[in-house]
């Protein structure tokens, strides 16, 4: 058995006891091969919190025959869409009983605040658990007619297979049930790697997935580098869908692996650099505090943040000056305070990414009207950074950073305000505020994304599906779409009455 690792929370006193092996087949086991060990640290005060084993390519191996031999038995077709369901909400259930304990932890590994991880991130996923619930009796086909009076066709939904499933650090608890949730209520298996940076909630919840009632093998959790565990998962023969949210160009990397090994199935939910227009017909009020939250929350550190935020000319001083003052009001510091809404960088690489960001802006002949300088103390805290002056031209405005980093553009027509939204190679998210609604119907259709938001940015709903364009990614999560990415239609042909005669 492997050990396991104790964290003391200091605000709260409250001990948690972290599994710190291998979670494969309802047990939490060492290495197969391996003495290497990932080390967890508090970014908000740069000190380590504890240690958990980092797996191996071999162990890659052993999870997913682990979950190819309960998708064959106790799994996959061998498990009414009923039972599936009773086990999704039982885990929601649990979550939701332990949702504080998992709030703290996530906190202190992640960097942000409990009350946004507890009410937010926390909050979402037992929703989407349930949700997902919901489905797993209604996954239906068709009959088809062919000839009504000798042959007919039907079709059903069957469950893919196993899935490799490779979450991010900037919300390790959400992405873990929005991978997990419609993967488990079409029939799948999963062998889940974590980020190397956030591994620690993803092992709590494989405890919980053991409470619930899962057959071993259902579910697996094999915390790796990204090099090892990412690849050996895309890669893998035996694998036959990869999920992956993250960086583009990680997600070329397992589009390749996947292609030159087994065909496996792929969906990529990628990177962003998503627009928000401010026309001035909008609510400015209310338009600088969707802006302000479109790239504040969560530090920034949201692949669908409105980092470039362009205003029609007519209102931009006045916008901007709201905006500035909305952006002060935000709270960023202990993430245990319930004033709290934003925490640090998750670790020193992007704190360091992010600062060489602001340093360029500001090379490059940005203006930096708030933020943009160190903070001092511990922690990597960034404090949010507004740019104006902007040239198209700037890696500010072309690459993704993030962070808490807004560059600013103007605007004179709507024809404008389109032409700078879509020059990017990204399409994941785009936002527009305006009372015309001849207006918001002719931008929103316009806009290349795969998610618009009208007089409000970065909500999603888990019976709404969300994902990319372009350089943004491939597939859908969330609503009934992700059904599709978990399951393979088989047509059945029927012959119940035409005679073949032959020879022909």
């Amino acid at each position: 058995m492997a050990q396991t690792a104790r964290i003391v929370i200091p605000a709260t006193n409250r001990e948690v006891t972290i599994p710190s092996g291998l979670f494969i087949n309802n047990q939490f086991v060492p290495s197969a091969d391996s003495q290497e060990l990932i080390h967890t640290i508090n970014p908000a005060t740069e000190e380590p919190l504890c240690s958990v084993v980092a797996g191996s390519a071999k162990d890659i191996d052993i999870a997913v025959a682990a979950a190819r031999q309960a998708f064959k038995t106790t799994w996959g077709k061998n498990v009414t869409g009923f039972e599936r369901s009773r086990l999704l909400n039982k885990l929601a259930d649990l979550m939701e009983r332990d949702a504080q304990a998992l709030a703290e932890v996530e906190s202190l590994n992640n960097g942000k605040p409990v009350r946004i991880a507890r009410d937010f991130d926390i909050g979402d996923s037992i929703q989407c658990l349930r949700y997902y619930a919901g489905w797993a009796d209604k996954i239906l086909g068709q009959t088809i007619e062919v000839d009504n009076k000798t042959k007919l066709a039907f079709t059903r939904h069957d469950p893919i297979g196993v899935c490799g499933q490779i979450i991010p650090w900037n919300y390790p608890i959400n992405m873990w049930a929005w991978k997990v949730a419609p993967a488990l209520a079409c029939g799948c298996t999963i062998v889940m790697k974590p980020s190397e940076l956030t591994p620690l909630t993803a092992l709590m919840l494989s405890q919980l997935i053991v409470e619930a009632g899962f057959p071993p093998g259902v579910v697996n959790t094999v915390p790796s580098l990204g090099s090892v565990g990412g690849a050996a998962l895309a890669s893998h023969k035996d694998v036959d869908k990869v999920a992956f949210t993250g960086s583009t160009i990680t997600g070329r990397k397992i589009m390749e692996a996947a292609a030159k090994s087994n065909l496996k199935k792929v969906s990529l939910e990628l990177g962003g650099k998503s627009p928000h227009l401010v026309f001035e017909s909008a609510d400015l009020d209310q338009a600088a505090n969707w802006a302000a939250l479109g790239i504040l929350y969560n530090t920034g550190q949201d692949c669908t943040a409105g980092s470039r935020l362009y205003v029609q000319n007519s209102i931009y001083d006045k916008f901007v000056s709201l905006l500035v003052e909305k952006s002060k009001q935000l709270v960023v510091g202990d993430g245990f305070d319930e004033k709290t809404a934003g925490g640090p960088l998750v670790s020193k690489t992007q704190y360091d990414k992010v600062m060489g960001y602001i340093e360029s802006g500001k090379s490059q002949g940005a203006k930096a009207i708030l933020g943009g300088e160190k903070r001092p103390g511990k922690g990597y805290f960034v404090d949010p950074t507004i740019f104006t002056d902007i040239t198209q031209s700037m890696k500010i405005v072309q690459e993704e950073i993030f962070g808490p980093v807004l560059s600013v553009g103007r605007f004179s027509t709507e024809e404008e305000a389109i032409t700078l939204a879509n020059d990017t190679t990204y399409g994941l998210g785009a936002g527009l505020h305006s009372n015309d609604a001849n207006q918001c119907m002719r931008v929103s259709s316009m806009l290349e994304a795969g998610t618009v938001w009208i007089n409000q940015y970065n909500l999603l709903n888990n019976n709404v599906p969300f994902g990319g364009k372009k350089q943004s990614g491939i597939g859908r999560e969330l609503g009934s779409y992700a059904l599709d990415e978990y399951t393979s239609v088989k047509a059945v042909h029927w012959n119940f009455g035409e005679k073949l005669d032959w020879p022909l």
